[in-house]
């Protein structure tokens, strides 16, 4: 409404022969999520958006459409002042102003300098298989979300659609990755259990979990968000009604052996997912034993090499085998959020 109803009519007045597009994505908060509720309306929030110029009229425009804007936009839309201003913390928040410039929120930019602020690559040239493992997943959705209300550039639209999902071949790479992750750690909730560690139990529950509902957004080819995000958009996909209190009930026991139980349970639930995408051979999807210790396990490298045994893409299958992306090998903020750091992680990839 406030592109429709404010910004498009000043800009069809002062700049009647701009190619433009315009819209609402990227890096702005809960709001591009469609996760936004009353409490986000404190800080970053409010009426703003993105306004995409080609890249030959951003130097000699991009400037004085900031400027006719900051005088012409009107002072509240639909209640909401137009205005913004830093808060005593830092934050960005609505003000209320009267008279003078309004320090606005319509962004200038262009589809270029937007994707390599967001994702540090230039969105036009053909995306290598080591920049798509170092994308956050939070990064791809801020591209893939939210609304373009105007696409007069004709760019905007087909370049977010080169980030809609990974190739098969790159996404059953990310699939086996994610097996090998939970191989790596299931039978240690037993084993904390059994030397009378109930808190190293449950943490390494928590995280068999997150990673369970990590592998459910790969198999139901959905990004999954940061992690104030994270469980109200697993909440989402398909198998949650099934598979959601069942992680509950793992994370809720008090006992190792309960917390096997249901760890049990959700395993087998994954497995069949697993099978029903038909990417493999069916593989058995009934828990056992850890060798020959009495903690139950999936065995869930047998998903992983059986993904691995169908790739056929030979730069894929060059790559170090378990690594995963950068969401599979890190839980650092400050490396997930910052695409100049992700890409410094390129190397990575190089190994052998």
């Amino acid at each position: 409404m406030f592109y429709n109803e404010v910004v498009q009519p000043i800009l069809d007045k002062q700049f009647p022969n701009l190619k433009y597009s315009a819209g609402s994505l990227g890096k702005w908060g809960s709001d591009i999520l469609g996760f936004d509720t009353p409490q986000s309306r404190d800080h970053g929030w409010g009426p703003r958006l993105l306004l995409f110029l080609a890249d030959g009229d951003y130097p000699q425009l991009g400037e004085s459409i900031t400027t006719t804007l900051s005088r012409e936009l009107p002072y509240q839309f639909r209640g909401y002042s137009t205005h913004f201003a830093k808060a005593p913390d830092g934050a960005l928040v609505m003000e209320n102003i009267t008279e003078g410039p309004i320090n606005h929120q319509v962004i200038v930019t262009t589809t270029r300098r937007f994707f390599i602020r967001t994702l540090n690559i230039n969105p036009f040239d053909e995306i290598t298989v080591k920049e798509w493992l170092t994308f956050s997943e939070q990064s791809l959705l801020e591209v893939t979300s939210g609304k373009i209300f105007h696409d007069g550039l004709k760019e905007l639209g087909p370049v977010r659609e080169k980030f809609h999902y990974y190739t098969e071949e790159l996404w059953k790479y990310l699939l086996a990755a994610q097996w090998r992750r939970i191989c790596q750690e299931e039978p240690f909730v037993g084993r904390c259990g059994d030397v009378g560690d109930e808190l190293g139990s449950k943490i390494i529950a928590a995280r068999l979990v997150r990673d369970l509902m990590r592998l459910c957004f790969l198999m139901e080819k959905v990004y999954a968000p940061y992690p104030k995000w994270f469980g109200t958009a697993f909440a989402k996909l398909r198998c949650a009604k099934v598979l959601g209190p069942i992680l509950e009930s793992v994370l809720y026991t008090s006992t190792w052996k309960e917390r096997e139980q249901h760890l049990s349970q959700a395993y087998e639930t994954v497995a069949k997912i697993h099978n029903a995408l038909g990417i493999t051979p069916s593989i058995e999807p009934k828990v056992r034993h850890f060798h020959n210790r009495p903690y139950l396990v999936i065995d869930s490298d047998r998903f992983a090499q059986a993904i691995r045994a169908t790739i056929e893409d030979e730069e894929i299958l060059r790559l170090p085998e378990h690594i995963g992306s950068v969401d599979q090998f890190s839980d650092s903020t400050d490396i997930l959020s910052y695409p100049k750091h992700r890409s410094r992680l390129k190397p990575l990839y190089s190994m052998t």
